[in-house]
C-alpha cells in the first residue's frame, strides 16, 4: 500500500551534517592557519600581499561547500512508511534508497544533543540484525521530533506484533492498535548522586584525558619549538626534584579532575528501564543517550571489579550484544557502570530469571600456581640484574619485584574458576581487575583447549570461550586449570550432548 506522506528531517540537520564536516577538518585547518599564516618570524598576512590570503580563501571555499553540501543532504533526505516497511530516499546526482522491514529493526537508539534539546528534537540510529560495522546504525535520522520518533517506534511495533495483518495508512490507527497492546516499561535501577561520585573519582579516565592531550600535541608536532621548550625544562630543574615533583602532581591533578567532571557529564542521571523484549539504558547530562538492547542479542554479561572497588563491594556490569553501542567507536553497553555488587545481583536475577548468578566455582589446583608467575621470571632476572649492577646499592631495591610479582600471580591463581550449570557457563579471572562472564551454551561461538608442554606434563590445559560481542567478539580465558575440568567444558559444549543439556 502507497503512502503519500513523505517526512523530512528538521532544518537543524544542514548544520548538524556541517558541523559534523567541519570536525573533521579542525585539524587541517589549525595546521593550515598555523603554518601558512603565522610564518617567517610574526610576519602578517598583510606583508605578504595577496600571497597571504590563499590560505584564507581555500579555508573559505571549504566552508562554503560544506555548508552547502549539508543543505543538499538535508533537502535530498526524505523518509516514509510504506508496506510494513521504513524507506528512505536520499541523493542529489545519484538517488539512493534503502528499504527496512519494521520486524527486522533490532533497536532505536535515540540521543539529545546540545542542538537538539533546544527545538525538542533527537536523533535515531535505526539498529538492525545486518548491520555492518559495530557503532555505525543501518540508517540515522540525524533531527527529528520526538513525535517522529514515537511514530517510527509505534509502526514498528505495530509490524512485530501484527505481522499478517495489513498494514495500516492513519497513524491514529496505528496508535490506537499500539495503545491496546501497548508494553509496560518499568524502571530498575537509577544512580544516586553517591554513585555516581565514586564512579567519577574511580573511572580511571586520566589516561584519556592524558591520551587525548598526547594526541593533539602529535598533530602540532612540526609546530613545536623542542629546542626553546628543552631548555625552558632544564631551567625548571634547577629548582630542585621537589618543585619538579609538585608540579608533576598538579598536572596529573588537574587531569584527573577533568577525567571526574567528563564522567560526571556522561553518566548524569544513569537509568535503566525494560519491558518484556528490551533493556532500555538512559544517560548524559549535555548530550543525553538512550541505547535499547533487545534481549535476544545479549550474548553475554560480564562483571568486572577493579581492586579499589572490589574492596568497597562496588562492581561494573557490562552486557556483551551482537548489536547496539553508546556511540561510534564501538563502545561497550553498560548495564552498570557502577554499583553495589549486593544490590546488582537480585535486578540481573529479575531481567535474566534463568541465569545462575553466585554459581560454586571450581578453583585451579594448587599445583598450578607457579604457572602464574614462572614466565615472567624470565624477562625480570635480566632486568633486575642490571639494575642492581649499573645502580647499586640502591639498585638492590629492584629485587622486590619479585615477592611483588608473586603475591600477585596467587592472587590470580585464587581468582581463576569456572562452573557450569545446566545451559550456562560461567568463567572467573583476573587480569588486575576481576571479571566474571555469564554465558549460555547457545551463545557461545567457540570453546578452545590448549595445552602447552609444560602444562601436560602437570596434567593442566587452559579454556577459552568466545561469545559474539562487537567486531572481534568478546573473549573468557582461564589458564592452568586441571585437564580434566578442560575436557568437562569441552563435553559440555559438544553438539551431541545440546539435546540433553538443553532438556
Amino acid at each position: 500500500m502507497m503512502s503519500d506522506v513523505r517526512y523530512k528531517l528538521h532544518p537543524i540537520s544542514a548544520f548538524l551534517n556541517f558541523i559534523k564536516g567541519l570536525k573533521e577538518l579542525i585539524f587541517p585547518f589549525i595546521i593550515i592557519f598555523g603554518v601558512n599564516l603565522f610564518r617567517g618570524g610574526g610576519e602578517s598576512v598583510a606583508d605578504r600581499g595577496w600571497q597571504g590570503l590563499i590560505p584564507v580563501l581555500i579555508a573559505g571555499v571549504v566552508l562554503i561547500f560544506m555548508l552547502v553540501s549539508g543543505l543538499i543532504k538535508w533537502r535530498r533526505f526524505v523518509y516514509w512508511f510504506e508496506e510494513g516497511e521504513l524507506r528512505i530516499e536520499y541523493g542529489l546526482f545519484v538517488k539512493k534508497k534503502r528499504y527496512i522491514p519494521f520486524e527486522r529493526i533490532q533497536s532505536l537508539n535515540y540521543t539529545e544533543g546540545i542542538f537538539h534539546r533546544p527545538f525538542g528534537l533527537v536523533k535515531v540510529k535505526v539498529e538492525t540484525a545486518g548491520t555492518g560495522k559495530v557503532g555505525q546504525a543501518d540508517v540515522e535520522l540525524t533531527a527529528i521530533s520526538r513525535e517522529d520518533a514515537e511514530r517510527i517506534e509505534k509502526k514498528m511495533e505495530y509490524a512485530k506484533h501484527h505481522s499478517r495483518e495489513p498494514f495500516p495508512e492513519a497513524d491514529n490507527e496505528v496508535g490506537e492498535e499500539t495503545e491496546t497492546s501497548a508494553k509496560t516499561v518499568k524502571t530498575i535501577y537509577r544512580m544516586s548522586m553517591k554513585e555516581l561520585i565514586i564512579l567519577a573519582t574511580t573511572s580511571g579516565g586520566i589516561g584519556v584525558v592524558i591520551s587525548a592531550v598526547a594526541v593533539f600535541l602529535s598533530q602540532f608536532s612540526d609546530l613545536i619549538p623542542y629546542d626553546a621548550v628543552y631548555q625552558e625544562v632544564m631551567l625548571f630543574l634547577r629548582f630542585g626534584y621537589l618543585i619538579v615533583a609538585l608540579a608533576i602532581f598538579l598536572i596529573l591533578l588537574l587531569a584527573w579532575v577533568i577525567s571526574v567532571i567528563l564522567a560526571i557529564f556522561a553518566n548524569y542521571q544513569f537509568t535503566i528501564s525494560a519491558d518484556e523484549d528490551h533493556i532500555y539504558i538512559s544517560r548524559g547530562l549535555l548530550e543525553k543517550k538512550k541505547v535499547s538492547v533487545p534481549f535476544k542479542r545479549i550474548q553475554g554479561i560480564q562483571i568486572s571489579q577493579n581492586p579499589l572497588r572490589e574492596w568497597f563491594g562496588y562492581a561494573a556490569v557490562t552486557v556483551e550484544s551482537a548489536g547496539g553501542t553508546f556511540g561510534d567507536k564501538d563502545e561497550k553497553i553498560r548495564l552498570f557502570p557502577l554499583a553495589k555488587k549486593s544490590a546488582i545481583l537480585p535486578i540481573l536475577g529479575d531481567l535474566f530469571p534463568d541465569m545462575e548468578w553466585e554459581p560454586v566455582m571450581k578453583k585451579a589446583p594448587k599445583r598450578s600456581l607457579h604457572f602464574f608467575y614462572r614466565l615472567d621470571f624470565f624477562w625480570m632476572i635480566p632486568v633486575v640484574g642490571l639494575i642492581s649492577y649499573f645502580f647499586y646499592p640502591y639498585g638492590l631495591m629492584s629485587l622486590l619485584i619479585f615477592p611483588a610479582v608473586i603475591l600477585f600471580a596467587i592472587w590470580q591463581h585464587r581468582t581463576v574458576g569456572y562452573a557450569l550449570t545446566g545451559k550456562q557457563l560461567t568463567m572467573e579471572f583476573r587480569t588486575v581487575s576481576k571479571h566474571a562472564f555469564f554465558m549460555v551454551k547457545k551463545r557461545i561461538q567457540a570453546i578452545e583447549v590448549t595445552q602447552s608442554y609444560f602444562q601436560r606434563r602437570k596434567d593442566l590445559a587452559s579454556i577459552q570461550a568466545t561469545i559474539k560481542s562487537g567486531m572481534l567478539g568478546a573473549t573468557a580465558r582461564i589458564d592452568h586449570m586441571e585437564r580434566d575440568d578442560a575436557s568437562r567444558v569441552l563435553a559440555w559444549y559438544e553438539p551431541s550432548n545440546s539435546k540433553t543439556t538443553d532438556q
